[in-house]
Formats: C-alpha cells, sequence, structure tokens
C-alpha cells in the first residue's frame, strides 16, 4: 500500500501499499460457493448480494466480511456496509440469523439454509475528512456505487463462512449491458439477457484470498492495453469528466515499468498486471484518500481528477511503481502471518521495514537506477524522507511498531514505513555493497529470500532477522538488531560518508504546502482554524506575498478554510501550477488581509546530499554500484 500523510485532516500528495478442494466438514458436497452481485437492481446507492454456499451438514455456520483486509495495516469493518442480511430455507422460507459483531452473522438451522441475501452500501460516499484512518477504509480499499461507475474490490461485497475460506467461488456480476468490464479472475462464462440490456459475467476465485486479491471495475471506464517484458498490462482509468486518458497514462506507465522489469531482472513476474485508477470528483462524497493498494496481479489507485496531467504523472510513477515492488515482498517473501492471513483478528508480521520501507526503497531507487531521475532529484526525495522521519517517533522499534500497527502509539506511527522504513533500506544495501565490494545489494538480498521462500511458502516472523544475518554479513545484522528491532536513531551521515557524499544546504524547489516534505501549516483545535506555522518564512512563494508566521487562513480562491473543509483546499493549493492568479484571505491580529498573488515556483533552503570533495577513489566506486547497480 502506498497512502498519503495526514496531519491534523489534511492530506497531502507526496509525489509521493488453482483451485483448492473443498475439506471442510460443514460442507457435504464438494460446490463452489457461487456469490451474485447485481448493478442493475442498486437502490440508494446499495447493490444486492446474494450468497448461495451449497449444503451444510451442521446446524449453525457463521459468516464474516473482513474486519481487516491484508495491504491496509488498518480496520475497515466491512460488515458496517451490510444492510438487511436475511437467510432462506430450501423452502423460501427466512430462517433465524443472529448478528454477532459488526462483521459477524451467525445462521441457525444451516443444515436446511439455502442462500443468504444483504445489500451493500459503497464507503466512498461516506469517507471521513482526510480518507485515512477515521471510520472508513483507505479509500483504494474501499467500494464505490454509482450510475456510470463500480469499484468493485469484492472483501467489500463478499464474505466468507468461518471454515470455508479454501472453498472454490463463482462470482456472478450483473451490469448493464453497454459497461466496460475488467478483472483479471478467470471469466468462465458470459450471458445476454433476452432483451439485450444486461450481461451476467461468471468469474471463478479458487479461494476467498482470490476473491479479496482481484478487485473489478464495471462501468464507463477507459481501457489501454500494454506489453512490458512478458506482462500484460491492462490499464482501467475512471475519469467522471474525462480529464484524463488511459492513453495518456499508459504511455507513463509504459516507460516506468520497463525499467523496473530492467531493475528486478530476472525476479519471479506475472502474465497479466492490473491497474485500476478512479479519479476523484473533489466534491463531498468523493474519495479523499489518495494513494493505493497492491495485490498479487494489480493495484486499485486513487488520485484527485483536478490535479495537472504532468502532476498525474509523477504521482503514477511512485504511487504504482511502489506497489508493482510488492510482487518482491510481501507478495514473493512473507510471513505466516500474511500467508494464513485472519481477516476477523489478524496478528502482524515485525517487518513492515521490509514489505512497505524496502518496497519503497526500490521504488525511488530504481528511477535513478534506470536514469528517470537524475542523482540530484535521488537525493533529494532521500533528503525528503530524512526531514519527514524526522518529525515523527525515531525512538520506537520498528518491529514492535510493525507488530501492534493497529494500536496506539503505534498506530499514528504507521506513515514512517515509506519513510524511515526506505531509509532502513537505502542503508542495509549500502552495507552489504561496502562488504561485497559494490556486488550485493538489498535486491540481490530480496531475489535469495524469494529463491528460498516464494509466494507459496512463508518465512517464520521471529527468524528473518537471523535469516537475513546469515545470508548476508554480521554488520548487517547488527544494524537490524540495533536500528530496527533496537531504537536508537540512524546516524545516515556514517552511510553518506561510505558513499563519499555529505550533507549541505542549497536552494530546493518545494511547494505550496510543504517545504522540502514539511508542513508550513498548523491547526488550532480549540476554535477549529488552520494557520500558518515559522516554516512559512523559509517559503519563497508565501513570504515573498507578505504572509506571516500565526496568520490564520480564512479562505482560499473564495472557499472557507476549517478543520473540515482544509483536505479539499489544500489538495487544490497543492496542485497550483505558475501563472494562476489566486486569491488568499487572511486574518492576522483580528484584522484581515487578503493576498491577491500570480503563482510562482516555491523554494526553500533545505539539507541536501552533495558528493564531498575529499572522497576517495573506492568511496565514489561504492557510491556508482550503490545507484547504478
Amino acid at each position: 500500500m502506498k497512502k498519503l500523510i495526514t496531519i491534523f485532516g489534511i492530506s497531502m500528495i507526496l509525489v509521493a501499499c488453482g483451485s483448492s478442494t473443498k475439506t471442510s466438514a460443514d460442507l457435504a458436497v464438494s460446490t463452489p460457493i457461487e456469490a451474485s452481485i447485481d448493478l442493475t437492481k442498486v437502490t440508494d446507492d446499495k447493490a444486492p448480494v446474494t450468497i448461495n454456499p451449497g449444503r451444510f451438514t451442521v446446524e449453525t455456520v457463521t459468516y464474516r466480511l473482513p474486519k481487516v483486509v491484508q495491504g491496509t495495516y488498518s480496520v475497515s469493518d466491512f460488515g458496517k456496509y451490510v444492510d438487511d442480511l436475511k437467510a432462506y430455507n430450501y423452502e423460501g422460507i427466512e430462517i433465524e440469523v443472529n448478528k454477532v459483531d459488526t462483521n459477524t452473522w451467525t445462521i441457525s438451522g444451516a443444515t436446511n439454509l439455502d442462500y443468504i441475501t444483504y445489500y451493500v452500501n459503497d464507503t466512498f460516499d461516506v469517507e471521513v475528512a482526510g480518507g485515512i484512518g477515521g471510520d472508513t477504509p483507505f479509500s483504494p480499499a474501499g467500494t464505490n456505487i454509482e450510475p456510470d461507475n463500480y469499484v468493485l474490490n469484492l472483501h467489500g461485497f463478499i464474505g466468507y463462512f468461518d471454515s470455508l475460506k479454501n472453498n472454490q467461488y463463482k462470482i456472478d456480476i450483473t451490469a448493464p449491458a453497454d459497461f466496460v468490464r475488467t478483472s483479471a479472475l478467470q471469466n468462465v462464462a458470459e450471458k445476454t439477457s433476452e432483451d439485450g440490456k444486461t450481461i451476467t459475467t461468471s468469474y471463478f476465485a479458487p479461494r476467498y484470498f482470490d476473491v479479496t486479491d482481484n478487485p473489478m471495475m464495471y462501468g464507463n471506464l477507459d481501457v489501454e492495453e500494454f506489453e512490458v517484458g512478458g506482462i500484460k498490462v491492462v490499464l482501467s482509468v475512471y475519469s467522471p469528466n474525462q480529464t484524463h486518458t488511459a492513453k495518456q497514462i499508459g504511455e507513463t506507465m509504459k516507460t516506468m515499468m520497463q525499467a523496473q522489469k530492467a531493475y528486478l531482472g530476472d525476479i519471479d513476474s506475472t502474465p497479466r498486471y492490473d491497474i485500476y485508477l478512479y479519479l476523484s470528483r473533489g466534491e463531498a462524497d468523493s474519495p479523499k484518500g489518495f494513494g493505493a493498494l497492491e495485490h498479487h496481479t494489480s493495484t486499485v489507485v486513487v488520485m484527485p481528477e483536478a490535479i495537472p496531467a504532468a502532476a498525474l504523472a509523477e504521482s503514477m510513477v511512485d504511487v504504482v511503481s511502489h506497489e508493482f515492488f510488492h510482487i518482491v515482498t510481501p507478495l514473493s517473501v512473507h510471513s505466516e502471518d500474511v500467508h494464513y492471513f485472519d481477516y476477523a483478528n489478524p496478528t502482524f508480521s515485525k517487518h513492515l521495514w521490509m514489505y512497505e520501507g524496502v518496497t519503497e526503497y526500490f521504488a525511488t531507487l530504481f528511477q535513478v537506477d534506470q536514469g528517470l531521475v537524475t542523482d540530484e532529484e535521488f537525493y533529494s526525495k532521500i533528503m525528503g524522507k530524512i526531514q519527514t522521519a524526522s518529525a515523527m517517533n525515531d525512538t520506537m522499534s520498528f518491529t514492535i511498531m510493525s507488530e501492534n500497527v493497529l494500536d496506539e502509539p503505534y498506530a499514528s506511527q504507521y506513515y514512517n514505513v515509506y519513510q524511515k522504513g526506505a531509509l532502513i533500506g537505502m542503508c542495509i544495501d549500502i552495507l552489504m555493497r561496502e562488504e561485497s565490494n559494490g556486488n550485493r545489494g538489498i535486491l540481490s538480498l530480496m531475489k535469495e529470500l524469494s529463491t528460498k521462500y516464494g509466494k507459496n511458502k512463508p518465512f517464520v516472523d521471529d527468524n528473518l532477522i537471523a535469516e537475513i544475518t546469515e545470508m548476508t554479513y554480521p554488520s548487517v545484522g547488527e544494524f537490524l538488531q540495533t536500528h530496527v528491532v533496537g531504537d536508537l536513531p540512524i546516524n545516515y551521515n556514517e552511510f553518506f560518508a561510505k558513499v563519499g557524499l555529505e550533507m549541505g544546504e542549497s536552494k530546493v524547489e518545494t511547494n505550496f504546502v510543504q517545504n522540502n516534505g514539511a508542513l508550513i501549516f498548523g491547526a488550532n483545535q480549540e476554535n477549529g482554524t488552520i494557520y500558518f506555522n515559522n516554516l512559512v518564512s523559509q517559503n519563497s512563494f508565501w513570504h515573498d506575498n507578505g504572509v506571516k508566521p500565526n496568520d490564520v487562513v480564512k479562505s482560499v480562491e473564495g472557499e472557507e478554510v476549517t478543520m473540515m473543509t482544509a483536505n479539499t483546499v489544500f489538495q487544490k493549493v497543492f496542485m497550483w501550477q505558475p501563472g494562476k492568479e489566486v486569491v488568499v484571505v487572511l486574518v492576522r491580529e483580528g484584522e484581515e488581509v487578503v493576498i491577491n498573488a500570480t503563482v510562482e515556483t516555491s523554494y526553500t533552503i533545505g539539507k541536501t546530499l552533495v558528493p564531498n570533495p575529499n572522497a576517495t577513489d573506492a568511496q565514489t566506486a561504492l557510491r556508482k554500484a550503490w545507484l547504478k547497480g
């Protein structure tokens, strides 16, 4: 998953996460569980679902929707969006259902259970401000039900019977005939209604994991297909106002994924990869959690439609490259917690530093390795991660945080997996390059782990660090014990010195809500206002236009700024382009101050990495091996 940071309710895009045999005693007949969703019978934004489980041989069964889904590291409670669940026997008579908790129902008289029905509300319509955390699922894990678009993350529609998660599923989706439909699930049948107005498509899923792992999109979609290194890539785009096209975005994705494949080399891959891009209108009932959620062979991305084409391309490179690199970890290298995931009562691996951190590091490093960005641009991204990580708890054990990620004080530190987690990957990479005279790095380690385990064999969580130490060098093991298991902050200067770099200060291009990754706004919780903090003095655009620390932001472009509206307003500010005429109303010491300005590129003074003029030949050679493999 790649999600965005949320501070005081403001989300910022950080341009920049074969069949099985039924053996359960609950079923006497080995037939697939049949699930159907009828998109032609949606009422009040609720889609009807029918589940036919086959014949049970026990009196009471339990049906659940997921509390947590893989890759999200937060509670989603998809049962909360289910209404009017009913069960019927073979005579068509309703039988007793008991709702145990938010996501769980027990059904009595199950030996005579024929099917269950219910309605599903979508999550996009009810997202909290910020779109992350709160009471709703992270947008790319959520669901959408509207006349011209359906985001079918199936874990939001279809549940499972407790002991039947390994049973096969047959999924029927009925939709208007003119809908475009995309899914990587095996299409086993298609039936058109007699009047030609609807089509029912039948899909096959080997087990419940495959139901949750294969999202779909239906509706008014723009679809492009292309091939990269033997992988068929299918890009499905929903842009409600046709602002962006799949062809335009596909060209960026193809260039990026070709570079990713070249960087990964011979690592195991997939014959097909789907990218589902939902572009949000930016209205009150639109999704607000911008980012992406990975699956084994696909990713769901949510971005604002108002984003300029160049900014969208940059965001898609950062976000989708992160998700695609998940084919390495946790998809090919993962623990038992991931492999045997419990959707109702999940336990979590200690190794988010690897699943999300190393993945984010790859998504950053491959761009300089493959010449998509300059060395200086790469250094800037690394420094941005250091600055953001420094604002979080730098003395918290990463393994303890990972294992307890749903609970505080750890949950609020989750975003650090994309910052310090990536920096942990960088340090291991540099250590391995140093120990091997430049020949081995963290990519080679992940390839070796992938060969040792692979997608069907999990590792024992408590053994991983010892295994990595044995496979690499004592210095790597010492680093992990000290800075990942332990809580000692990392001295990044020591690692930069190994590759002949040092920190300096320079003029750095930034944006209108951050100084090189640090927010220039604060929030007054008591009166619900947003104000500029002291960092505004170091942001050239605002400083040059007379903005001062503690100025309260009353309105931007006529939109009132409050704790409730800040998310939407500052997403638009983030996307300002040079030449735009803007009006911002401030309150300074009780008096209104109006800023009329033409947007110009903004700069700040920030730390940067520069080559050490006294670097040795060995250090320079190590830097080349680090950046260019």
